[in-house]
């Protein structure tokens, strides 16, 4: 049974076939009878989405693979099929077993030091496992266990009917537990704050939640799964994304879960005005729409924020545009000018929220494997001073190298 498929590099034909000019198709196994599979067709600025029963899936792609497009990688419980056509149209089949256990992918931690012994044998080094180390067959203790009926991640395709973590999605599972685990971290401080800030000994209100750019909002449910039925913590979550089809197809599926405190609203997080929030995430939310929704976040006093930026394009551009000689070593290369900006954008929101009265870490959200985009900055509201030493440093940096950034402008140089 395929569990997904990709279809990419669109040839000529594409829009004659499907009636528009896609750039990709990825199709996904997500149950049920009738239309057990969901595909969504992206051009370059929208998404398109359909079901397919396995037949309708089978003849779309016997009549797309080679056509429409030239590459498609299928995935199984146990193989991953990848067809490659050439310029005359002739389509090559190659096929790779995965390594699998219990219907999920196999994931070895790397040994560490103590854990494993080396000895050379031909003259290679070889390694292996300490009598005490055990690491093989150690599994990682997931805030949302393996082998347990999760119906939100089940219903995404994630998970099967059976509990069982499919093998093609074990990357989006170990991406949404390391989430929790960072969104756990914080809570003992935003419930504290929450308790001083209301100890009039009337009833606390749900913990509110805002997810900026909440897209497909796999983690956005992840949220409200986790703090109502693993943390027993009454909550209320709103996703904002501009995207119309984005938000039906999430408040469809909130509905088909019986999922009473969410609600997802279509609208620009430059514009969104709402309830004053108690967490504030923004997940790949592109450019200085991340700035936006951290100037939103701070001027609601949001108690913390997780935001994990994306496409941090605008000082990149203007970089590109420099004639300073210093920095020519580095604007000479596209992809180091891109990773430059990227970190001294980041640099720059961090130190403004410390300048406003944040404690904030960057940290490593997942594994570059997963996404290049893997920085999270983290920030959790405390009582004290702001800092003009954090705010100056920003405002230092920019000038340093004649930039601007739209967070900077947002918030203004008075503390």
């Amino acid at each position: 049974m395929i569990l997904s498929a990709t279809l990419s590099k669109p040839t000529g034909k594409v829009q004659a076939i499907l009636g528009k000019n896609y750039q990709r198709v990825k199709i996904r196994f997500k149950g049920g009878t009738e239309s057990p599979y969901f595909a969504e067709f992206f051009t370059e600025k929208q998404s398109f989405h359909k079901n397919f029963s396995e037949a309708e899936l089978e003849e779309f792609l016997r009549a797309n693979i080679g056509q429409s497009f030239k590459n498609c990688v299928e995935r199984t419980e146990d193989k991953k099929i990848t067809f490659l056509a050439n310029k005359r149209g002739e389509v090559r089949r190659l096929e790779k077993a995965l390594a699998s256990q219990s219907g999920k992918a196999a994931y070895v931690k790397p040994l560490s030091a103590t854990a494993c012994k080396a000895k050379t044998v031909g003259g290679a080094l070889k390694f292996s496992q300490a009598q005490n180390g055990g690491a093989f067959n150690r599994s990682k203790n997931y805030i949302i266990k393996e082998e347990t009926r999760v119906p939100f991640l089940q219903a995404l395709g994630v998970m099967t009917d059976a509990g069982k973590v499919v093998a093609a999605k074990y990357d989006k599972f170990r991406q949404v537990n390391r989430f929790l685990e960072l969104l756990d971290d914080v809570l003992p401080s935003v419930l504290q704050a929450r308790s001083q800030a209301q100890n009039d000994g009337r009833p606390i209100e749900p913990l509110q939640i805002l997810d900026f750019g909440s897209g497909k909002s796999y983690l956005t449910f992840a949220v409200q799964y986790f703090l109502e039925s693993v943390k027993k913590i009454p909550c209320q979550i709103t996703g904002v994304d501009l995207k119309e089809d984005v938000i039906k197809s999430c408040s469809d599926l909130a509905a088909r879960l019986n999922i009473k405190n969410m609600n997802f609203v279509c609208g620009d997080i430059a514009k969104y005005s709402g309830k004053n929030p108690d967490i504030v995430i923004t997940l790949h939310a592109c450019d200085v729409a991340t700035d936006y929704a951290l100037k939103f976040a701070v001027d609601k006093k949001a108690k913390a924020i997780l935001s994990v930026p994306c496409c941090q394009k605008e000082i990149n551009s203007q970089l590109g545009k420099s004639s300073n000689a210093l920095l020519a070593p580095l604007l000479r290369h596209g992809i180091l000018r891109e990773r430059f900006s990227a970190l001294m954008t980041d640099a720059v929101r961090a130190d403004l929220l410390e300048a406003r009265g944040y404690k904030v870490q960057v940290l490593e959200f997942i594994d570059m494997e997963g996404t290049p985009k893997n920085l999270m900055i983290r920030a959790v509201l405390t009582d004290g001073a702001r800092s003009g030493a954090c705010e100056k440093s920003a405002r230092d940096l920019l000038a340093a190298f004649g930039v601007k950034q739209t967070l900077a402008d947002l918030l203004g140089g008075g503390l």
